[in-house]
């Protein structure tokens, strides 16, 4: 939620034109994330001047808005040997979207300060009182104005003392004065050309154009603020500075999502929470970590220039019209990269006495390591949101089933709001694509607080997520910019499934079923491949009966429960036709009052263990009316879905392994969510007030 971007060059004597579009740019590659209104500043024709512009609604609406600044006031290109520029895409949390609460915010008329901020300020409420008790007006309801005005009273405060402060001095003056969670990028006239950008609890990645180190050197310091009854910063040690041999120019980028910054740079730093980074005005730049020693303890001293694994095209359509029908066909070869390496080939064989031989037919290389500890472990929790949630869901069978273990499955915030006991003998695994999930993080947080195994399943590479867990897989699924979660969540459910045959590699008596479950991972990608070709066309004519609906109701059971919750959300928070995913057993306790001929009923039928009792609730359905709008979604060859053919919609997917069948039954749900979007005139990749990655609570 909410993205930040930030550019600064120095010896390039590039023009305010590069610059602008350089900014613009960077947010587009944001707008995934969710928005109601963006916004940027950029240097002016004096060190004491500040241009900033915002517009409500979407990154177009800044452009057209920039295309006029460029036709008054830049009508000639201003070529300087420095920029420093900071653009935002924000998230209504504090105020309604409108110009005056967009970023970027000021600490003043004139722009001493300006700031713009992913996350929020817990703490906001106090300090603006505090500050309007010092006559601070304030023009906008969000917390981020709250901080360009500290930062100006703790500026006038000290110089008021006799005291003269460097730009990351007064920073962490700030950053120990507020509390909550977020990115900061800061510029200011009183320093002029210098940018300072600093996170907790929320993401932010450092790009580097040219790199020619491997790591950055971290400073210490413990600093906290005098003004607010704290201690005073010491003196900011001397130490190593990032410089470029020769200085022939040097560009930096600064974004919530490393996917902004690949079509500059492929050198990339992650920052760790308290880190703060000091661009000085001759373009070298210093990083610090202002926790104190509890925080960092653990934290390595130096941070490593990272090359990132990604190109252009992930992030661009291609000849496709939407971000998610992209992703959505994507699955067959999303799929193979999730098991890349992973799910190996001709790995068992049988003797002449007809014993299966066992060997590695699975690997994970993130959790190998931990192997012995997972095995003393008493039981397995889950802790996700939303998408992730669900293919925890519906994973869990089969990883009781081989491991032998309890697993529970927790909603992150739900997991927060109880504090449930853990113990060190539990393994606790952390679900979520971006690895920025706020919900997720602050459940991981705790988690290391009781000293449980900690393993993350993320889709982003250096991540927090990633870093903070003791091990972890990546799901290798591939950028997904849609906000409605596709591919990540197919690879997220066989990695979990790929998990559970790791942890049960030397059990006897699960050879023969997970030879089943790894023959069947083999051949899944090709069956998506052919599920997608088969069904497109049919779900987009069901799309078109379905649109004018108001409500829909999914039932299922056993590993179709989750693809019944998966579905409806993604129906809803799509094309807004209010969905419930139910469980099918749960039919007479209350949902069966719904049923009419006019209500649409999708079931999800499969060729499993409970095949028996999803037939029972069909007929129950059938004799209150049912029937008459209804999709059945099963598997081809099933016969006992013959003598339904004529008298409800039949989708028919192949058959797969029953832990695998939810991967299948989940394709036609994608497909008719994106076309029932479409069929409504809505934006598929931006839905209103939803955001791909949440990160704040």
């Amino acid at each position: 939620m909410c993205g930040i971007f930030g550019y600064a060059n120095y010896g390039l004597c590039s023009d305010t034109h590069k610059v602008l579009d350089i900014l613009v740019n960077g947010l587009r590659r944001l707008e995934y994330r969710g928005y109601d209104s963006a916004g940027l500043a950029i240097n002016g024709t004096s060190p004491a001047d500040v241009v900033i512009v915002k517009a409500v609604g979407s990154v177009d609406n800044l452009e057209s808005s920039v295309n006029k600044l460029q036709q008054t006031r830049f009508e000639q290109p201003v070529q300087l040997p420095y920029h420093v520029g900071v653009a935002h895409t924000r998230w209504a949390t504090h105020g309604a979207p409108s110009v005056f609460n967009s970023h970027p915010h000021t600490s003043d008329s004139s722009g001493q300060f300006v700031v713009v901020h992913n996350g929020i300020i817990t703490n906001f409420k106090p300090i603006k009182e505090m500050l309007t008790s010092k006559h601070f007006e304030f023009d906008s309801d969000t917390d981020t104005e709250v901080i360009a005005k500290l930062l100006k009273y703790l500026y006038d405060t000290v110089r008021e003392n006799g005291e003269k402060l460097t730009f990351p001095r007064l920073v962490m003056h700030l950053v120990h004065a507020i509390d909550g969670a977020y990115a900061l990028l800061i510029r200011s006239t009183v320093y002029p050309n210098e940018l300072v950008a600093c996170k907790v609890g929320s993401p932010l990645v450092l790009g580097l154009k040219p790199a020619e180190r491997e790591h950055i050197s971290v400073i210490r310091s413990s600093a906290r603020d005098s003004h607010l009854g704290k201690k005073t910063p010491a003196r900011i040690p001397s130490a190593e500075e990032l410089s470029i041999d020769g200085f022939d120019g040097v560009e930096y980028f600064l974004s919530s999502d490393a996917s902004a910054l690949i079509e500059h740079t492929d050198k990339v730093v992650y920052f760790e929470d308290d880190d703060l980074v000091h661009i000085r005005s001759d373009g070298h730049l210093r990083m610090y970590n202002t926790g104190d020693s509890e925080t960092t303890r653990g934290i390595a001293s130096n941070r490593t220039i990272a090359t990132l694994d990604m190109e252009l095209e992930q992030i661009m359509k291609g000849s496709y019209p939407h971000f998610m029908l992209k992703e959505i066909y994507e699955q067959p070869e999303s799929l193979l990269q999730t098991m890349r390496g992973r799910v190996l080939i001709n790995s068992q064989s049988e003797n002449k006495t007809n014993a299966l031989q066992i060997k590695s037919d699975v690997h994970l290389g993130g959790i190998s390591q931990r192997l012995s500890d997972f095995k003393r472990s008493s039981r397995i929790i889950f802790v996700a949101c939303g998408t992730s949630f669900h293919s925890c869901i519906a994973a869990r069978q089969v990883m009781e089933e081989l491991t032998e273990l309890p697993v529970t499955i927790e909603l992150a915030s739900d997991f927060i709001d109880r504090r449930t006991p853990l113990f060190r003998s539990d393994v606790c695994v952390f679900v979520s694509q971006s690895g920025e999930t706020a919900d997720t993080l602050e459940a991981l947080r705790y988690a290391k607080k009781c000293q449980a195994l900690t393993v993350g399943v993320v889709n982003v590479v250096g991540s927090s997520i990633a870093r903070i867990t003791d091990c972890g897989v990546h799901l290798n699924a591939g950028a997904e910019i849609g906000v409605a979660s596709t591919k990540a969540y197919t690879s997220q459910i066989i990695t979990i499934v790929i998990f559970a045959l790791q942890l049960s590699l030397d059990s006897r008596s699960k050879q023969v079923r997970r030879k089943e479950i790894h023959d069947a991972l083999l051949a899944l990608p090709a069956l998506v491949k052919k599920t997608l070709t088969d069904l497109d066309e049919h779900m987009k004519a069901i799309a078109q009966r379905l649109r004018d609906n108001t409500s829909i109701l999914l039932f299922g059971r056993g590993y179709q429960y989750a693809t019944c919750l998966e579905g409806a959300l993604k129906i809803k928070e799509l094309s807004y036709i209010h969905t419930e995913g139910i469980h099918a057993g749960e039919l007479k306790h209350g949902p069966l009052a719904l049923i009419d001929e006019n209500m649409p009923v999708i079931l999800f039928a499969s060729q499993d263990a409970c095949a028996n009792k999803v037939q029972n609730a069909l007929h129950q359905l059938m004799a209150r009316g049912g029937i008459s709008n209804m999709i059945i979604i099963g598997t081809e060859g099933d016969s006992n879905l013959e003598a339904f053919r004529d008298k409800a919609q039949l989708v028919l997917v192949p058959q797969t392994v029953d832990c695998l069948q939810c991967v299948l039954s989940i394709i036609p749900m994608q497909l008719l969510s994106y076309h029932l979007t479409v069929a409504r005139g809505l934006n598929v990749d931006q839905p209103r007030s939803l955001a791909k990655s949440v990160t704040v609570e």
